[in-house]
């Protein structure tokens, strides 16, 4: 089995998100940060962990995500706070740390109507599934793997702070186009959306199995060009590649080296090259 990550010491002085999220920003915001400008509000279509909210001070915050799931927990934990957080602590025991227990929870999760044990059993998978994957099938159905770890870390003290933060923050469950088109000038929108293939072999036919694929690529650079026009600054994360160098070719693009770290082979977890394209 292996030892689940304790919260990075090293990034002193930015706000940790509660969830393990792939592709979260965490360890980006020396790179993000410095680009948002002054504003009063916030509005991200592509919520996933919120690492971006949690590190910002804006006045009103639009989350939004198309994980309905993500969404739930987010908006009971809005509300519920540390009676929330208390239930969901209460999964986090040793007999429930093994692979037997973890399929028929993931089992339950997937059947039941409850939708309060349906968000605690979410946080639960997160933290003792497969590398935090979120991973669902054609059915609907969350078939992430057990993760074998020696003791899943509980993050309460990341919740709580999360609970803090969102009491004034507005969560929405719907597409990213939609959620762009909220913005009105002075917004600032932010932008990471599943990104581009690297791997030349790759291609969009197979990438867009998630939902989404080259024209919802396309749409998003179109979007937030009609934003730019309209006085929104926009910021998009991808990787740095042909096709986003050509969509984006009209945003101010700084690219730079990032780690790679979903491989469940240490040895290929290498650097690729990533993009923050500004539209302003």
């Amino acid at each position: 089995m292996r030892h689940d990550q304790d919260p990075d010491m090293n990034n002193a002085g930015v706000s940790r998100p509660f969830l393990k999220w792939a592709g979260n920003k965490y360890r980006l915001m020396h790179r993000i940060l410095p680009l948002l400008p002054k504003g009063r509000r916030l509005i991200e279509p592509f919520a996933g962990s919120c690492a971006l909210f949690l590190n910002t001070n804006y006045d009103l915050n639009v989350l939004n995500d198309t994980n309905a799931d993500l969404i739930n927990l987010y908006t009971t934990l809005q509300d519920e706070g540390d009676e929330f957080i208390a239930y969901i602590k209460s999964w986090f025991v040793a007999r429930n740390n093994n692979e037997a227990t973890y399929y028929r929870l993931r089992k339950t999760f997937n059947e039941t109507d409850d939708p309060y044990l349906r968000v605690a059993l979410f946080v639960y998978m997160n933290r003792h599934g497969y590398n935090g994957l979120c991973r669902y099938n054609s059915q609907g159905g969350f078939n992430v793997p057990f993760g074998r770890y020696v003791r899943p870390y509980f993050p309460q003290q990341e919740m709580q702070n999360f609970h803090r933060q969102v009491r004034q923050a507005r969560f929405t469950n719907e597409s990213f186009l939609a959620a762009m088109r909220k913005a009105r000038r002075g917004d600032i929108v932010y932008c990471d959306p599943p990104y581009v293939p690297l791997s030349k072999t790759a291609n969009f036919t197979a990438y867009s199995a998630g939902g989404f694929g080259e024209a919802e690529q396309l749409a998003l650079a179109g979007q937030a060009e009609k934003l730019a026009a309209r006085g929104v600054t926009v910021i998009i994360s991808n990787h740095d590649t042909p096709f986003t160098q050509r969509v984006y070719r009209n945003a101010e693009c700084t690219t730079f080296p990032v780690r790679r770290t979903i491989s469940c082979n240490a040895h290929r977890r290498g650097h690729a090259a990533e993009v923050l394209a500004l539209f302003t």
